[in-house]
């Protein structure tokens, strides 16, 4: 049975391991991964897809402007171990992702992804229209979704990251780590 629940601390490991499966190292060269960088996902609206204790799919939502003074949320990615693509995973984890940005109070969420299969929970080119990312991607697959009746009517300009950025690693601790480990010599 797959539950879907709370990204949790632990999940790290298996998430990053599930992405790289999924999109491979081409994921960091993604316009949509600048908008990423350095945030933590929006509060409540990272999901984890779980089957018999192990993390079998992931979503996160991040908040970002849609233009200026437009609050919105950019979903992304979402990923499926392989071997269970195709059997609704994917959809669960959508709809759960979406119901709870909805409940939040969130009011548009944005992606660049494949039309046709985000178009079934409501996503549109149309939504988007006067809205461009901070790189290269395919318009057409620059969707938007409403939760909230015209939440993206006349939105226009730069989508920008605005969420809660991710603590910076203490450099200071892990050099003393680094230096106190005894190295090993080749022999």
């Amino acid at each position: 049975m797959i539950q879907i629940r709370d990204e949790r601390l632990a999940d790290i490991a298996a998430r990053e391991r599930l992405l790289d499966t999924c999109f491979g190292e081409a994921r960091f060269a993604k316009t949509c991964e600048r908008l990423r960088e350095g945030r933590l996902p929006a509060e409540g609206l990272a999901l984890s897809a779980e089957r018999n204790g192990r993390l079998v799919g992931s979503v996160r939502l991040w908040n970002v402007a849609a233009g200026p003074n437009r609050p919105a949320l950019m979903l992304g990615p979402i990923a499926v171990e392989p071997d269970l693509q195709g059997h609704g995973v994917g959809g669960r984890l959508m709809r759960e992702a979406l119901a709870r940005a909805a409940a939040l109070g969130h009011r548009a969420v944005i992606l660049v992804g494949d039309a046709p299969y985000y178009a079934r929970f409501g996503f549109a080119a149309e939504t988007t229209g006067d809205l461009w990312l901070p790189g290269p991607y395919a318009r057409e697959r620059f969707l938007g979704l409403e939760l909230v009746p015209d939440a993206l009517a006349g939105a226009a300009g730069l989508v920008q990251a605005t969420g809660r950025r991710a603590p910076m690693p203490d450099l200071a601790a892990l050099v003393a780590t680094e230096a106190a480990r005894p190295l090993a010599l080749a022999a």
